[in-house]
């Protein structure tokens, strides 16, 4: 089996270390970073499968680097802060983060929301058979992992993409919020809705950006499908 990379990102010298012993242990293979701009350095240099991100870095702040990486990266990020206020989360969460877990945090959680988040990444790179999905002039490519709205092309994150590809593999039906989560995230429900609406509403606003077309319809009181074009 393939070998997946990690870049690890936080400035503390002793949690790094201790991060990127967690994950070796577990067959993966880390870089350290020590701040916001040698991560984006290294992220520049080489194609990792994931990203551990703390957001009070020096130099480039761990939002800047989200931001930077997420106008050409689509790897899943996994942020890792003490800043664990709702606001932060929804924050970063509509920055293009994929998941959050707050400091002081568990290694055995670590380890299992990185596995969590490299299956569901994976599951696109194998198995999608080449599929490209078409819906007007949206175009998503399964095998490619690219989205284009109106022929421009569209940066979306690993999560936002799961979304699509599910709204365009099943282009009548509508897709409770609880659905959307247990799909994507691939977790129970706990009937938070705003983890699914930040996201939607996150690909919403990039789809508009290329193209005028409202691709995405809210069914009140149930949920979200494709519209009708």
């Amino acid at each position: 089996m393939e070998t997946c990379h990690i870049l690890v990102v936080e400035d503390d010298q002793d949690i790094n270390n201790l991060l990127c012993k967690i994950l070796t242990g577990a067959g993966y293979n880390c870089r350290p970073a020590y701040s916001g701009s040698e991560a984006a350095l290294w992220a520049e240099q080489y194609n990792y499968d994931l990203v551990l991100l703390d957001l009070m870095l020096p130099g480039m702040t761990g939002e800047e680097f989200i931001a930077q990486l997420r106008r050409r990266k689509t790897m899943p990020i996994i942020v890792l802060s003490a800043k664990a206020g709702l606001e932060d989360r929804v924050n970063v969460l509509r920055l293009g983060a994929d998941d959050f877990i707050p400091k002081p945090f568990d290694n055995a959680e670590v380890l299992a929301r990185v596995e969590a988040q490299l299956r569901r990444y994976k599951q696109f790179d194998r198995g999608s058979g080449g599929a490209v999905l078409t819906h007007g002039d949206l175009v998503l490519d399964k095998e490619g992992v690219t989205v284009t709205a109106g022929g421009k092309p569209v940066t979306i994150t690993a999560r936002e993409f799961r979304i699509l590809a599910l709204l365009m593999e099943h282009p009548k039906k509508v897709f409770t919020r609880e659905e959307l989560y247990q799909q994507v995230w691939g977790g129970e429900y706990m009937g938070d809705d705003n983890t699914v609406n930040v996201h939607i509403s996150n690909l919403r606003s990039k789809l508009a950006k290329a193209s005028p077309t409202e691709y995405i319809k809210t069914v009140w009181g149930i949920g979200f499908k494709l519209n009708d074009l």
